[in-house]
């Protein structure tokens, strides 16, 4: 019965990150650096941490908050992420380009 729950989220996640900006970040810091195993290391640490902080704090806060505030709040998050992301490369191109 777990064997399931465990694929059934290794799938849904490895999914979800396939062009996510956790695998472009990684694909960039490779592309960039001569050691691509301690990338892998860096980024496979950094997104277990990010699960474990994401499973433990997920059970506590959907206890107390409801699950459309939640999913409000996180699109609202990539949202303000996206545009201020937008924002800087706008602005880095037009210091390159003068």
């Amino acid at each position: 019965m777990i064997i399931n729950l465990l694929i059934s989220i290794f799938i849904t996640v490895f999914i979800a990150e396939l062009g996510d900006k956790t695998q472009l970040a990684t694909l960039t810091l490779s592309g960039t650096s001569s050691k691509p195993v301690a990338v892998l290391l860096g980024s496979s640490l950094a997104l277990i941490l990010a699960s474990l902080l994401g499973a433990l704090a997920g059970g506590s806060i959907s206890t107390l908050i409801p699950e459309i505030y939640l999913k409000s709040i996180a699109s609202a998050t990539f949202l303000i992420i996206g545009i201020r992301l937008i924002v800087i490369s706008l602005r880095e191109t037009n210091q390159e380009l003068n």
